[in-house]
């Protein structure tokens, strides 16, 4: 099994190029939805999360209101108080879920879709390390990933121009919030760009993916000499 991270800053691309891998045959775990599925009513980290950032980040019916819970911990400077709570649960499942896929299929490329592999704290400062056996970061530029935050959030509603504002204001934010994308490449081994078309974008992923499938034959390959030695 190859050990992938596939990263990438706020709309940068990273989900285009993940669904690009799984449709060539990688099992790609996506964090936000296992986290998603961490947080519902009965979890552990639900309750954790109701413990710290109180009712009001309950929406009607006791589901969590993820949009609002995001404003209170970026807007009150308390994301890394909310991550303390999610990530561990969320790298745990994940690991749990890779191994399942490993024990199935030696030969798999199991690769996460996240946007915080270098800012997750979990495992030490370069827990990453130990995680991933290769980082995969997908970069665009600054303007291109404001304007596709604002057409996700507002799913082609028209925006007046104080809503906009705002919204962009929020993306600055959450990019903020966020490593340095030059800091980043820097420590990963492969680097996407996404600075024009979809197409460019699935080119160069189509291009990768043969190197990662000899990856992990490679390591598969491996890991069955140190057993049988």
């Amino acid at each position: 099994m190859l050990r992938v991270g596939l990263t990438g800053g706020l709309s940068s691309g990273k989900s285009t190029a993940a669904r690009r891998f799984a449709e060539l045959g990688a099992h790609v775990l996506y964090a936000d939805e296992i986290a998603r599925g961490l947080m519902q009513p009965g979890e552990p980290v639900y309750e954790q999360i109701i413990q710290r950032f109180g009712p009001q980040v309950l929406a009607d019916g006791g589901q969590l209101d993820r949009a609002k819970l995001a404003r209170i911990a970026f807007g009150q400077s308390r994301i890394e108080e909310l991550n303390a709570i999610v990530h561990p649960a969320t790298i745990a499942r994940q690991a749990g879920l890779a191994s399942e896929i490993a024990a199935r299929d030696p030969n798999a490329v199991v690769m996460v879709e996240s946007a915080l592999v270098f800012e997750t704290r979990h495992g030490g400062q370069e827990g990453w390390r130990r995680r991933f056996d290769r980082i995969i970061l997908v970069r665009s530029p600054e303007a291109a990933k404001i304007d596709r935050f604002i057409a996700r959030v507002s799913d082609g509603t028209p925006l007046d121009p104080e809503t906009r504002r705002e919204l962009e204001a929020d993306a600055r934010q959450r990019m903020a919030e966020q490593l340095d994308d030059d800091w980043k490449a820097q420590r990963s081994d492969y680097v996407l760009l996404n600075d024009g078309t979809v197409d460019h974008l699935i080119a160069q992923v189509d291009q990768l993916w043969p190197i990662l499938q000899q990856g992990a034959r490679d390591a598969a390959a491996n890991h069955a000499a140190r057993v049988q030695s």
